[in-house]
């Protein structure tokens, strides 16, 4: 009697490919990811290079954060707060926890840094006539001048660092890097649970 094979299901961009059919190009050791859309030719190389890439760029922002906050003495955390309420204040003022997500920081680190801002004449805090409990910031005439001041050179840093970009790869980057922070959140929470369950075990 004739049996015949099973068909073999055809795999998605979205599944991940079985690791024995996952090799890393020119080299011996497994492939450090599984999904098809992230492989090329059954390799990782391509995403090395992507990994490396974006490693890359993250320390140079840092560089050109620090030489911004340095320029306007402050710290490069506290530029990126300063610009964020600078920017969506609005009439009213930006909420401490609007910021925070804005920033991907806790609202607890923008409040102790924008405290700091505070102190120094840069930024204004208010409680919101909406809800006593919280704060809105808001930028004062010393915080917007500083950051006047500084414009010129802010224009210029971003505009070397990102000349690469054309209206087309900018709005797909900025597309791209919106999937990336939730995507890369998923990752570190299962990093979290998997520390929690860790500490669990030794507690026993």
């Amino acid at each position: 009697m004739f049996i015949s094979k099973p068909r073999r299901k055809r795999i998605s961009g979205r599944r991940a490919m079985a690791p024995a059919a996952i090799k890393t190009a020119g080299s011996s050791l497994p492939a450090t990811v599984s999904r098809a859309a992230l492989l090329e030719r059954g390799g990782d190389a391509r995403f090395r290079r992507l990994v490396y890439d974006l490693l890359t760029i993250a320390s140079r922002m840092t560089v050109v954060r620090e030489h911004l906050a340095n320029g306007m003495g402050i710290t490069a955390p506290q530029f990126s707060l300063l610009m964020a309420v600078g920017q969506f204040h609005g009439e009213g003022g930006a909420g401490v926890t609007a910021v925070a997500k804005i920033l991907h920081v806790s609202s607890a680190f923008v409040a102790t840094e924008t405290g700091k801002l505070a102190q120094a004449g840069l930024l204004a805090k208010r409680a919101n006539p909406r809800d006593r409990r919280a704060v809105l910031l808001s930028l004062t005439r010393t915080g917007r001048s500083l950051i006047e001041r500084s414009s010129n050179e802010i224009r210029s840093v971003n505009d070397a660092f990102f000349g690469a970009l054309t209206r087309g790869t900018f709005a797909a980057l900025s597309t791209t890097m919106a999937e990336l922070v939730l995507s890369s959140a998923n990752a570190t929470a299962r990093l979290n649970r998997a520390e929690v369950a860790t500490w669990r075990v030794a507690a026993e």
